[in-house]
């Protein structure tokens, strides 16, 4: 029987009551298809910050060099600055751990509703490769003349062949093993980005040739946002880097029927990765028990996938889609479903 080492870190406002469903499924799956797991549950979030004065420790990070998975429930205070937590602790364990894809299904289940009119299950389907360590998000840059009338704010994004290059090959694989349409999508900017996208168009080009099987395409990033409302169907695998990435997966996210269902994953396909619900803490539903734990139950089920419980996995999301085909619950928004955080992950759990 395997046996899994599991870093847990509920984090901010909602997302403990998140995570205790998350775990409440893993829990039952792991007795349903047998394996065992430990939990190491860590206190980082804004009310650590505020005690301590520490986002997250060096410590704590050689710590989690040493687990099978990160299980996030969410980062984000009302009371701490934006931008200290964001970098103190997901951007430091992304770099730290170098988990350098981002990973956003986008996939709308049955009796889900999705805002695109006369779009179904069969036509939002699609995977977000997002390279995740590199891009405008490493921090380049800086100010000069700060603060007077000639204030001048540079923010570079950085593009190396070797974090470009693994990204897509890691895009390739994803979309060969996935076998659903075999088609990737590199999405860009090169008519204007004509130094960064030169480099990720080339590198692109050059990897495609060892994948034969695989079909390629480009689109620029605002042809990109266009076509996933008009015909997301068009879309399997997409690959793009940083911030290209993190504007379209939340997009992604309202076509597959709102934060409430949306699960990422930050991905060291040799090392440590991190799963979480990409909607964020909900300070203002704090602790009412309103709060939907799909995403975070999404987020468990990418988890098990990676850990290659595959069969753990599938049972999940089908007890998913078993929940929302069930009818019993009514809406995806916080405090209009028609159950409790706990009546719904309750609900999963009875699918499986």
């Amino acid at each position: 029987m395997n046996t899994y080492h599991l870093g847990v870190i509920p984090g901010d406002g909602t997302g403990p009551e998140v995570v205790r469903e998350g775990l409440k499924v893993l829990e039952a799956v792991s007795r349903k298809v047998g394996f065992s797991y430990e939990t190491v549950v860590y206190p980082f979030g804004g009310e650590y910050y505020q005690k301590t004065g520490e986002t997250l420790p060096d410590s704590a990070v050689e710590e989690m060099k040493k687990l099978d998975a990160i299980y996030l429930g969410a980062i984000g205070h009302p009371e701490v600055k934006p931008g200290i937590l964001e970098k103190g602790i997901l951007l430091k364990l992304r770099f730290s751990l170098d988990q350098y894809i981002n990973l956003r299904p986008v996939k709308l289940y049955p009796n889900v509703w999705t805002p695109i009119k006369d779009k179904g299950p069969d036509d939002i389907d699609l995977v977000v490769v997002r390279e995740n360590t590199e891009g405008l998000y490493v921090g380049g840059g800086g100010f000069l003349r700060k603060g007077t009338a000639e204030e001048v704010a540079i923010q570079e994004s950085i593009n190396t062949r070797f974090g470009v290059e693994r990204c897509v090959r890691y895009a390739f694989e994803y979309t060969q093993r996935r076998n659903r349409r075999k088609k990737l999508t590199l999405c860009g900017k090169t008519n204007v980005l004509t130094y960064a996208f030169d480099l990720w168009e080339r590198t692109f080009q050059e990897v495609a040739r060892e994948y034969p099987q695989v079909q390629t395409d480009y689109a620029h990033v605002d042809a990109t946002t266009m076509w996933m409302v008009k015909n997301p169907e068009w879309f399997d695998v997409i690959v793009t880097d940083n911030m290209f990435g993190d504007i379209i997966t939340d997009l992604g996210a309202m076509i597959q029927g709102g934060m409430g269902i949306a699960a990422g994953g930050n991905i060291n396909p040799q090392g440590v990765s991190m799963f979480e619900p990409i909607g964020g803490s909900a300070p203002k539903y704090t602790g009412k028990n309103v709060i939907n734990p799909l995403a975070a139950i999404c987020a468990m089920q990418m988890l098990l996938d990676n850990l290659e419980e595959k069969e753990a996995a599938q049972k999940v999301e089908q007890a998913v889609i078993g929940a929302l085909e069930s009818g019993k619950i009514k809406s995806l928004s916080a405090g209009q479903m028609g159950l409790t955080t706990q009546e719904v992950g309750d609900l999963v759990v009875s699918f499986l």
